[in-house]
């Protein structure tokens, strides 16, 4: 190899030593000695050498990868804190795992969102966002060349597309073509050069005063699904959907940033400039973000579970160092909630931010990194803010991270069943009928939360839906995760709670790095529960918009023999007229109480739109409800589940006393001003 010498006399020390390791397959060895080869790119395949000679990022059960790894990235990139700018030069070798050539290949450019022409910031004005992009604060990523090897420069055969509105100034997905198809089986290697400005925070990414996110900073490939090239535009209520892969990243910036990052760190060198090049490697996960700070401490950790320790790397605020070990007790304890209930997380470390105040950075999960959220003044009895944002951006992890399932068409297969996870957990944690909010007579769930939020929208979209085509943000977020949640509640009531816990765990093992489809976990739901009657539940609850509500509409019990007056026998007959108000059909319990404390209950299939129940006993009926033990979490309307003979003055005076509160504190108030 006469070109491999002069290579290896400008490589480090620890590049040096991995060369044998490299060296060791066949395929290596002879992307090697391409590499000596394409001079034009020497800097960043030196940064590929070195970073395959790391250990490994995963707890490999076997030493096996993880996934199928489609795609590998090496980025190189510098970052200038003061002007929020990144340049960087990008490999990305692509497999062609299809069966067919491919011939076009398109990039998600995520950061051209952030600009006012975008279709992003269209939808979000139309839903009611303001988004300013004043005095350059706009967003903005430039690819500056683009070539393959064995192709050539493909810098001109660039274009713009818009697969989703034909938005031509969109700019979020580019596409580029190949002089001739890329053969089933085979890869290429494609070299970029990209320019980066950030935007003031908007969607969880960009910078707020010193404090930078790296989310989606880097031109990424879209991913060959179903026969097709799945590259959506980024819509104000999409997120994101990519390949397996691994991922090598060399980020040099000032010396007085901390950064945190997707993967582990191997290596961090000082430069005479006053910089520092920090470098990264992350396996088996499908994207690579980082957050820099000058402000952040480090704090961290460890969790055991059956593959091996993972590091729990924390960097919090200064200004919110006292809520450093409530993050890393949440985080540990959603950890072991998950590795008991789904299966253990296989990556070696898990890294938690704690973004700037005031940016909408707070609550946002990239593989192996979440960013969470708080307040020096952040109570104990509201676990609702700081808590349910770790367990929920941790649940990520699994639905998100490793199941990786299209959120452009499928949102609900992450946020929904991660909501849904995130109650179980914070119920587990902090109490079934105090997850959310427990401030002495004041408590709330976390389950009742999203089943609220889905109140707001009950019945305007379905939920197997794609994000982009919801009637607006807001039915988005109630439907995707507060009917979905909500939905599941209900169907664990129905299965039971361990039975749909034991199917989420057969999905979560059986399509973990498989980008599964809502198909395959409602055929996992029915195959594990052994019922072969949820479609009907699945076709109203999932992929239809019908609504939910059943009441008592009357309750009577009158004598048997009212016609006998004081002479009657006795006998009480109760009526009760049930109700089907929605179009949403489900089997519901009746139970009425009697006045000797005896209970008769019925169940109806509720098909039809009323049914009226009877019964001739001795006592007299007390109350009727529908749903008595309130298991029907999808019921629109809970008020009208009941219906009573006997006034319960209880809450009467219950909110009296509140009101008499209220009027003394307001009187006090006052009396200060006068």
């Amino acid at each position: 190899m006469p070109r491999l010498l002069p290579l290896m006399l400008s490589l480090s020390p620890s590049a040096i030593v991995s060369i044998p390791r490299l060296c060791s397959s066949a395929r290596a060895l002879g992307l090697l000695w391409r590499a000596g080869q394409a001079t034009a790119f020497a800097a960043p395949l030196l940064l590929a050498l070195s970073a395959w000679g790391q250990v490994s990022a995963v707890n490999s059960p076997d030493g096996k990868p993880l996934s199928d790894r489609v795609v590998a990235y090496w980025i190189d990139a510098t970052l200038n804190t003061a002007a929020k700018t990144l340049d960087a030069t990008e490999i990305l070798e692509y497999r062609n795992d299809s069966d067919q050539p491919l011939s076009t290949f398109p990039f998600h450019l995520y950061f051209n969102a952030f600009r006012p022409q975008s279709t992003f910031s269209g939808e979000s004005h139309r839903d009611g966002t303001n988004i300013l992009y004043a005095n350059g604060e706009q967003g903005a990523m430039d690819v500056s060349s683009i070539s393959a090897e064995g192709y050539g420069d493909l810098t001109q055969s660039m274009k713009f597309t818009a697969p989703d509105d034909g938005n031509r100034e969109d700019h979020t997905v580019m596409e580029i073509t190949l002089p001739k198809p890329l053969a089933p089986g085979d890869a290429v290697r494609f070299h970029l050069a990209f320019h980066d400005k950030f935007p003031l925070s908007v969607a969880r990414n960009g910078y707020k005063r010193d404090f930078i996110m790296g989310g989606q900073w880097f031109p990424k490939i879209g991913i060959w699904w179903h026969g097709a090239w799945n590259c959506h535009q980024y819509h104000a209520d999409t997120e994101f959907f990519s390949d397996f892969g691994t991922y090598n990243v060399n980020l040099t910036l000032p010396q007085r940033y901390t950064v945190g990052a997707s993967g582990i760190q191997t290596d961090e060198r000082s430069n005479a400039d006053g910089t520092k090049t920090l470098s990264f490697r992350g396996e088996d996960i499908h994207d690579f973000a980082w957050a820099a700070s000058p402000h952040f401490q480090v704090a961290d950790d460890s969790f055991e579970n059956s593959l091996g320790t993972v590091r729990l790397h924390a960097l919090v605020l200064a200004s919110h160092a006292a809520q450093t070990q409530r993050y890393l007790s949440t985080l540990k304890q959603s950890m072991q909630k998950f590795d008991e209930w789904y299966g253990p997380y296989p990556y070696k470390q898990m890294t938690l931010i704690d973004p700037e105040p005031d940016s909408e950075i707070g609550g946002m999960e990239y593989p192996t990194l979440i960013t969470g959220g708080t307040d020096w003044w952040s109570p104990s009895w509201l676990p609702f803010g700081q808590d349910a944002t770790v367990a929920h951006e941790y649940g990520h992890q699994y639905w998100y991270g490793m199941v990786a399932t299209n959120e452009f068409v499928e949102p609900w297969l992450d946020e929904g069943i991660n909501s849904y996870s995130e109650s179980k957990v914070m119920a587990s944690l902090f109490g079934v009928n105090t997850s959310a909010l427990n401030a002495r007579t004041l408590y709330a769930s976390d389950a009742e939360t999203e089943r609220i939020s889905y109140l707001h929208r009950p019945d305007e979209d379905p939920i197997a839906r794609p994000a982009w085509q919801f009637a607006g943000s807001s039915s988005y977020g109630c439907i995707v995760y507060g009917k979905t949640s909500t939905a599941l509640t209900t169907l664990e009531a129905v299965l039971g709670e361990g039975t749909l816990r034991q199917a989420l765990r057969v999905y979560f093992t059986r399509y973990r790095f498989k980008h599964p489809t809502a198909t395959d976990f409602l055929h996992t739901v029915e195959e594990v529960s052994g019922r072969n009657d949820l479609e009907p539940y699945f076709a109203q609850a999932i992929y239809g918009t019908e609504m939910l509500d059943y009441s008592v509409d009357s309750l009577t019990s009158v004598p048997s023999e009212w016609w006998k007056g004081k002479d009657a026998n006795g006998q009480y007959h109760t009526s009760v007229l049930v109700r089907r108000k929605g179009g949403f059909v489900l089997p519901v319990k009746l139970e009425v109480g009697f006045d000797d404390g005896s209970k008769e209950q019925a169940t109806w299939d509720g098909k039809d739109r009323w049914m009226r129940f009877s019964w001739d006993k001795a006592s007299r009926a007390v109350y009727a409800q529908v749903d008595p033990d309130g298991i029907v979490s999808l019921d629109a309307n809970s008020f009208n589940n009941s219906y009573t003979l006997q006034p319960n003055r209880t809450a009467r005076l219950k909110l009296t006393n509140y009101w008499v509160l209220a009027q003394q504190l307001l009187a006090q108030w006052l009396s200060f001003l006068v």
